[in-house]
């Protein structure tokens, strides 16, 4: 129990904090703003692109991060015991950045939609969809790739593991892994689709 007292802290203080906010705004006439469709109508709709942009990456980064965590620690553990699977497994590594790389490239597809030259103030509503569209395309992808990642990353551990054991099992594990990365692929592809739609006017 003591070991989560920071954790416990930090937590009791941001309710309590956001309690004060809310009493605030409610008992000294302000009660309306506490209003979630103010605050997503109130934000510039480049500003939700440009972070579904940043989360796209940042995400997909996070996730390619996880998996070479989980499958390194495996490569190097079991390669002590065998040290020729360091070669071959190096394919899960390759795989968990390929994860980053498709946050990359949906972040350079997005960012194609951006355009701020020929915006209409009267199109309020076309422009939120568009801002919107981008940010949860970014949320999707970045959310799918940490998926991914993480898949990547635990069947890349059991390939090693079982590389070092029975060679004869690293192929069919890595077919596993082929699949299991394919996931960020799809990923990819919704979020592509998804903003796609948006349309700055």
């Amino acid at each position: 129990m003591l070991c989560n007292l920071p954790h416990l802290v930090v937590y009791v203080t941001f309710l309590l904090i956001i309690t004060c906010i809310a009493l605030y705004h409610l008992f000294g006439g302000l009660g309306s703003r506490i209003d979630f469709g103010w605050v997503l109508t109130s934000m510039d709709p480049f500003m939700w692109a440009d972070i579904g942009i940043g989360l796209a990456i940042s995400l997909s980064v996070i996730g390619a991060a996880w998996g070479i965590l989980l499958s390194a620690v495996s490569i190097m553990g079991a390669g002590v015991k065998a040290p020729r699977i360091y070669a071959r497994n190096m394919i899960t590594i390759v795989f968990c950045e390929a994860v980053a790389i498709y946050g990359i490239i949906t972040a350079i597809v997005l960012s194609q939609f951006l355009d701020k030259s020929n915006l209409n103030p009267q199109k309020l509503s076309e422009n939120l969809f568009s801002g919107y569209a981008i940010f949860w395309a970014g949320v999707i992808v970045g959310v799918v790739n940490i998926a991914c990642g993480v898949c990547v990353g635990i069947v890349g551990s059991g390939a090693a593991l079982a590389d070092a054991i029975n060679p004869s099992l690293f192929v069919k594990v890595l077919i596993i892994e082929i699949f299991g990365s394919a996931l960020g692929l799809f990923g990819l592809i919704v979020g592509i689709v998804v903003g796609s739609r948006a349309r700055f006017q």
